[in-house]
């Protein structure tokens, strides 16, 4: 039986959605709520070819899922509230105590809540976002899918930080990863295409976007992951540094008398491809201004590249070798120019990329003779979250199915 399934994923400004009929995946409509809190606001949905936009004052979020639900009525996509069958929510941060995608209680939201310490600018307007659709929509069972939760697996000597103990233990200071829900997507996804069990594969899947984060997979397990206590670690970004010599935070502290507050966005917003670059945060900005001749921009191309391949074969160490490298997110699913650096002296691997198929973004961008195979897969997170509310939140589905 078909279920319509909601995605919500709320961020500190923004209300992105996708409405979805399951199992099959079929999209029924998606939007995003952009500039909430402003008097210019801007609503967005699409169905199909069907696209219907307007600027208008939306006060914050309530308001804003309001408005969602009334378009969905009077657009006719749904015939009434009660058709939704089930929300699943995007939440940053799931600390240790999520291990999995988890149907929303009070006990869970207010755990949700408390582990805000760990994520203060997503939790809290994830939480907000998971009461307000709660309330309107009181029928529909709610699940949590946290970015953590794949990388629960991790063993200890991957997520602990060398340093006092008590760090870990009182503060829960470890390596936690984040884009987890990519990762499981786009993995699973790939076993379906290779027709091999997931379990059977060593992985090394590259989420790469404005943030961009690597995973090692394997036997289905996250297994290391580049991201770690924040989304700023790791390797190099859009306005994030990745991994620098920690040392350098208290030198500039001393030299430009910066806080902390100040520190953290130097790393976060001020860094990556911009800080480079000069140019923009933006990867096709970047792409074209090194086409251009800017120096910079070159530069800054070259050390998004080597930081990540750097990562791959310290991963290919500790997978005992590598079946598939996988490429996903707005830049992995786009470059052909980023796959092509990345890859390049990679050749002792048995990895080689067939230009023409690298070019048009084909699914396996290897070449014939290539003993590890390069994958391109789209990425999903709302389907995923749909797929884990029909799990977790449909126990009749999830019995069916078994």
């Amino acid at each position: 039986m078909s279920r319509t399934i909601m995605a919500i994923n709320a961020g500190s400004s923004s209300l992105k959605f996708q409405l979805l009929l399951m199992p099959a995946g079929t999209l029924l409509c998606q939007g995003l709520i952009e500039r909430i809190g402003r008097s210019d606001a801007i609503f967005t949905l699409r169905q199909g070819e069907q696209k219907w936009q307007e600027t208008r004052a939306i006060a914050d979020h309530k308001e804003a899922a309001a408005l969602l639900l009334e378009k969905l009525l009077s657009h006719h996509i749904i015939p009434s509230l009660s058709a939704i069958d089930g929300v699943g929510h995007r939440v940053a941060h799931g600390g240790e105590t999520f291990k999995d995608s988890a149907l929303i209680t009070n006990d869970a939201l207010a755990e949700i809540e408390r582990l805000a310490e760990l994520a203060p600018l997503h939790n809290p307007v994830n939480a907000a976002g998971i009461r307000i659709f709660r309330k309107a929509l009181p029928h529909a069972p709610a699940v949590a899918v946290f970015d953590t939760a794949f990388h629960q697996t991790l063993e200890q000597s991957a997520f602990i930080y060398p340093l006092p103990w008590r760090y870990y233990a009182e503060l829960g200071i470890r390596r936690y990863g984040f884009h987890g829900t990519s990762h499981k997507f786009v993995s699973q996804q790939l076993a379906e295409k290779l027709g091999v069990p997931l379990s059977a594969l060593r992985v090394i899947s590259c989420h790469l976007g404005n943030g961009s984060s690597l995973c090692a997979i394997k036997g289905g397990r996250s297994v290391n992951t580049s991201m770690g206590f924040t989304p700023q670690s790791g390797v190099m970004m859009g306005t994030r540094s990745g991994d620098i010599d920690p040392s350098i935070l208290p030198w500039v502290a001393l030299k430009e008398d910066r806080s902390p507050q100040q520190l953290n966005a130097l790393l976060n917003n001020e860094s990556g491809l911009l800080g480079i670059s000069g140019v923009s945060n933006d990867f096709r900005d970047v792409e074209q201004a090194s086409i251009a001749g800017n120096a910079r921009a070159t530069l800054a191309l070259t050390l998004f590249a080597e930081r990540i391949r750097a990562t791959i074969g310290s991963y290919v160490m500790q997978l005992g070798g590598l079946d598939v490298l996988l490429f996903t997110g707005g830049i992995g699913e786009n470059s052909a120019r980023a796959r092509e650096a990345i890859c390049h002296n990679l050749h002792f691997l048995g990895l080689g990329i067939d230009a023409e198929k690298n070019g048009r973004n084909a699914t396996f961008i290897q070449t014939d003779h290539s003993v590890v195979k390069v994958a391109v897969i789209n990425t999903n997170e709302e389907l995923m979250i749909a797929r884990d509310v029909m799990r977790i939140g449909l126990p009749e589905y999830a019995e069916a199915e078994a």
